[in-house]
């Protein structure tokens, strides 16, 4: 119970001592950098199992589907325009990139191209769905790594931190509605919603704050 309230309650990114003092440090520690580099290892290892499960695409990806669409873009364009508006809201958020920020789009791209080739989706629908719980729990666990590293955090987390500093709600909280927020508009706008959708909309959140909880334990 205490792990509980203590994961769901958590607000701010813990510093541990491979922490970043400044997260537009373009030359960090080198454990630093190894943990940053691991962490996104994970969180992309995540995205892409969501996606080879077979259950169902994350939120953003239901987003891009809804706005082809409407557009008749491609879906990697629309997934880039997407980043780009999020990123422009990290201007009043006043969040600011570092090199975690791009190395997450680079590496999530990697692991995802990597997964798909030689990642098997299962063929049971159990072993789907358990699948879709080790990605959103895999996602979290790197999201807690990478986020601590403090080298610059990707589109969706700079919009995550930024709101929780403004609303002083929990980590938890916030990152459940913004992909709850994206799911339902990505629907409304006629993208395709599984199983493995709603278990990373609702669960990414708490997987997060758990990531981060944990971190800040074993390194504190």
């Amino acid at each position: 119970m205490k792990l509980f309230s203590e994961t769901f309650t958590i607000k701010k990114i813990p510093k541990v001592v491979w922490s970043s003092e400044d997260s537009f440090n373009l030359k960090p520690k080198p454990l630093t950098f190894i943990f940053l580099v691991f962490g996104l290892f994970l969180f992309g290892l995540g995205e892409s199992l969501l996606i080879t499960s077979g259950a169902g695409v994350g939120p953003y990806t239901v987003l891009a589907l809804g706005i082809s669409n409407l557009t008749a873009w491609s879906i990697g364009l629309s997934t880039f325009v997407i980043s780009i508006f999020v990123l422009l809201l990290w201007i009043p958020l006043k969040q600011k990139p570092g090199i975690g920020t791009i190395l997450n789009a680079l590496i999530i791209a990697i692991m995802i191209d990597v997964c798909i080739k030689f990642v098997p989706t299962p063929e049971n629908y159990i072993s789907q769905i358990i699948l879709a719980v080790v990605a959103v729990l895999t996602v979290g666990l790197g999201g807690g790594i990478y986020l601590v590293a403090n080298l610059g955090p990707g589109p969706r987390d700079g919009l995550m931190i930024g709101l929780q500093e403004i609303s002083n709600l929990s980590i938890a909280v916030v990152r459940a509605f913004l992909e709850i927020s994206v799911v339902a508009v990505g629907w409304y706008l006629g993208g395709t919603v599984g199983i493995g959708t709603l278990l990373f909309a609702f669960g990414i959140g708490p997987a997060v704050a758990l990531g981060l909880f944990l971190v800040g334990k074993v390194f504190n």
